[in-house]
């Protein structure tokens, strides 16, 4: 028998709202044998873990990404044989779930994790510090640079995500765009970077002007792609739409796992 998905924008459940997140999980959990929530308070997905019943599946937080993290890795896996002493380098805002995770995950498995930014867009000591306590155990490192010559050196693997998260008003992206293009991936800092890396993006991404919010963001601002230019996005470095694919793989591998099939 084949499996049955229903899908639950914000406007068809009352959870948080009319119904608290435990009567609401409980619900979901004596219709459904999991549950994938995709949202923005971390809170509310652990609760939903609590009471449902059934796995619970993060699908993206303000926090966290870790269901992104999995094919990530399993696409640095396929192109370079192995995870352990790659040098990977997060450029742009590492104050969130892709920052926050993409750290937490290259200390657990011995990466040497950059983050390449403004001071401004750092990860939050707290969670650095825990992150580092866990590098000493794996032998990986935590490196958190201003200077794009010295995070991008002999790096491996180099990825971005977009400056204005989900969620976040538009009134922000002068304040990015100001604060954060000199960490634009771009083919300068590539210049510092091993022969052989590779460019990675969780996508969507606003390499070019065929979006409605690029050809806006060109019109105020006169800039054709922001956080990674077009020719790195579109050449032989990059391999964003292995990691794309890779969603489909690792997820249903998460699920296969969780769901008691294994």
């Amino acid at each position: 028998m084949g499996a049955c998905v229903t899908y639950l924008d914000p406007s068809g459940s009352q959870i948080g709202k009319k119904e608290s997140i435990p009567d609401t999980a409980r619900v979901l959990g004596r219709m459904f044998d999991g549950i994938e929530y995709r949202g923005f308070e971390q809170t509310k997905v652990e609760e939903l873990a609590k009471y449902a019943g059934v796995p619970v599946w993060n699908g993206l937080t303000n926090e966290s990404h870790p269901t992104q993290m999995i094919a990530d890795m399993m696409t640095i896996k396929e192109h370079f044989g192995k995870l352990s002493g790659i040098k990977f380098v997060y450029m742009g805002d590492a104050r969130y779930n892709m920052g926050n995770s993409l750290m937490v995950t290259c200390a657990k498995l011995g990466m040497d994790f950059v983050a390449c930014t403004n001071k401004k867009y750092f990860p939050e000591a707290a969670l650095v510090e825990e992150c580092e306590k866990i590098a000493k155990e794996t032998g990986a490192t935590i490196t958190l640079t201003e200077d794009v010559a010295a995070g991008c050196k002999d790096a491996d693997v180099i990825y971005t995500d977009v400056w204005v998260s989900m969620g976040e008003p538009d009134e922000v992206w002068e304040e990015r765009i100001k604060e954060l293009s000199p960490y634009q991936v771009n083919a300068k800092a590539f210049s510092y970077a091993k022969p052989g890396a590779k460019f990675m993006h969780c996508l969507p991404a606003f390499h070019d002007l065929k979006t409605t919010i690029g050809q806006e963001i060109y019109e105020k601002f006169g800039i054709d792609c922001m956080e990674v230019t077009d020719d790195i996005f579109e050449g032989e470095r990059s391999i964003v739409f292995d990691e794309a694919e890779n969603r489909m793989h690792s997820i249903k591998a998460i699920m296969y796992a969780t769901l008691g099939n294994a």
